[in-house]
C-alpha cells in the first residue's frame, strides 16, 4: 500500500512553450512579409504575407489582410482579412475571420465571428521551408518603397 515505487520512468518529452518574441504595436501600420521562427504579436494594422514558424497572435487592436497566413499557432482577437493554414487556430469573443481555415486543432469562444469555411485535417504541412535553429522572427519591410 506505502511501497515506494522502484520502477524508473523515462522523463516525458515537453514542447517547449511558445511565446512572443516581437510585438507590432498598436499604432503601427505595416506592409511587407513577416516569415521565420518565434512568435509575433500583431496589435497595429498589417497587410503581407506571413508563414512563419511558432505562434501569431492577433491581439483586439490588430487588422491583419494577408492572403494566406501560415503558422502553427493562430490566435485572433482582433481582426484577420484572408486564409489561415495553422495546425491550432483559436478565435477569441472579441475575434473575427473572414476567410477560410484548415486546420487540426479549432477552437472558439461565444462571441467570435468567422465568414468562411472550417476545413478539419489529420495533419496540416505549412510548406515554411527547412527549420533554422535562429528562433528570430524576420520582417521585410516593403512599406518603404514609395508608391506610384
Amino acid at each position: 500500500m506505502f511501497k515506494r515505487n522502484t520502477q524508473q520512468t523515462q522523463p516525458s518529452t515537453v514542447q517547449a512553450v511558445e511565446r512572443i518574441t516581437s510585438v507590432l504595436g498598436a499604432g503601427v501600420i505595416w506592409q511587407g512579409n513577416i516569415s521565420g521562427s518565434g512568435g509575433v504579436r500583431i496589435e497595429g494594422t498589417f497587410e503581407g504575407q506571413i508563414a512563419m514558424r511558432g505562434i501569431l497572435v492577433v491581439g483586439e487592436t490588430g487588422r491583419v489582410t494577408c492572403e494566406k497566413i501560415r503558422a502553427n499557432t493562430v490566435i485572433v482577437a482582433g481582426a484577420v482579412r484572408g486564409n489561415i493554414l495553422a495546425q491550432k487556430v483559436e478565435i477569441r469573443a472579441t475575434g473575427r475571420i473572414w476567410g477560410d481555415v484548415v486546420t487540426v486543432s479549432f477552437a472558439t469562444e461565444e462571441g467570435a465571428f468567422l465568414r468562411g469555411q472550417v476545413t478539419m485535417e489529420d495533419a496540416v504541412e505549412l510548406d515554411l521551408g527547412p527549420e533554422s535553429s535562429d528562433q528570430s522572427s524576420v520582417i521585410s519591410d516593403q512599406s518603404a518603397v514609395p508608391q506610384n
